[in-house]
């Protein structure tokens, strides 16, 4: 076995053992194939306000340009799918903010990793990415074997489904490489039917000014009237397209205890959503990805939502 092998092996062994459940890898290169469609999709306006998606457009297009010296990128999987749910008829988040922020859990085990990778294979240089970055994570979970994109323009493993968070090391060691998969979507439109925002304007092309994750989230503006009939009762992001997604049939509960919700927010009713205050807010939601909308942005959305008739305990 040479050292190409062996380091891979051993990188895919440690991927498992700090419980990623998907570990493939790819050439650092110029993603040739999406600069295109990411060009397109910028001048068509489809980033609504988050400007920062045009920033940095060379190196969201080529780590080398990101990490000196880069020649692989390691992209790893994480399992969120949740036991939990929600009480029926109450405001919904999305099952990734369920638990503590996963920032926060998946960036501590991505510096254990490239610390163990310095101890047993040597003096290497390499970054850590958990969504805080101009990397496109999918296109490289896709280049690496992991999945593939699907309609919803979410990465589909034919395993397991979508319900996974995309980390990336990259590094400059070169190893043994992954190929990608192909397409499993087929003829399914399942995620475009029920896309409660007509979000997903063709196969594959998502238009983020009307998606209902970045209207809850990223837009820090009052949310347009047009959508008022069409929020589907969400509050933080949204799970439509993967919850109608024939492939999340293989969806298993996630193995990470953090990602279970102990704030008792799960039950919150309908009532208690609309009247919680600032103290709560920051209680409820200290370790949680929804502090990033802030208690103006809940609130916002909140009063969005809010039914004509009388909310009763």
């Amino acid at each position: 076995m040479d050292s190409k092998q062996k380091h891979t092996q051993f990188i895919k062994q440690e991927a498992k053992r700090l419980g990623f459940d998907y570990c493939g890898i790819s050439k650092a290169d110029f993603l040739e194939d999406e600069a295109p469609r990411l060009e397109k999709w910028l001048k068509e306006n489809k980033q609504g306000q988050m400007a920062y998606m045009a920033n940095y457009f060379d190196k969201r297009l080529d780590p080398r340009l990101l990490v000196e010296g880069s020649k692989s990128v390691i992209s790893l999987l994480y399992n969120y799918y949740p036991q939990q749910t929600q009480v029926a008829n109450a405001p919904k988040i999305s099952k990734y903010a369920y638990g503590q922020d996963y920032h926060e859990i998946i960036k501590i085990k991505l510096q254990e990793f490239l610390f163990s990778l310095k101890e047993n294979i040597g003096d290497i240089n390499g970054r850590a990415f958990v969504d805080s970055a101009p990397v496109l994570d999918k296109a490289w979970a896709k280049k690496s074997g992991l999945g593939w994109i699907g309609k919803n323009s979410n990465l589909i493993t034919k395993e397991n489904g979508s319900f996974f968070f995309i980390a990336e090391l990259i590094i400059d060691l070169e190893l043994e490489y992954d190929g990608p998969i192909k397409d499993y979507c087929g003829t399914c439109s399942k995620c475009i039917d029920a896309c409660p925002t007509q979000a997903i304007v063709a196969p594959y092309v998502v238009d983020g000014s009307k998606c209902i994750s970045y209207l809850t989230i990223e837009l820090k503006e009052a949310i347009p009237s047009e959508f008022k009939t069409n929020m589907d009762n969400w509050v933080f992001g949204c799970d439509v397209c993967q919850d109608v997604c024939p492939w999340n049939r293989f969806s298993k509960i996630n193995q990470e205890p953090l990602f279970t919700n102990t704030t008792g927010l799960l039950n919150f009713s309908e009532a208690e959503w609309h009247e919680i205050t600032e103290e709560s807010f920051q209680l409820v939601f200290k370790h949680s990805a929804v502090k990033r909308t802030k208690y103006k942005g809940l609130k916002r959305n909140l009063e969005f939502i809010k039914p004509q008739r009388k909310i009763k305990d």
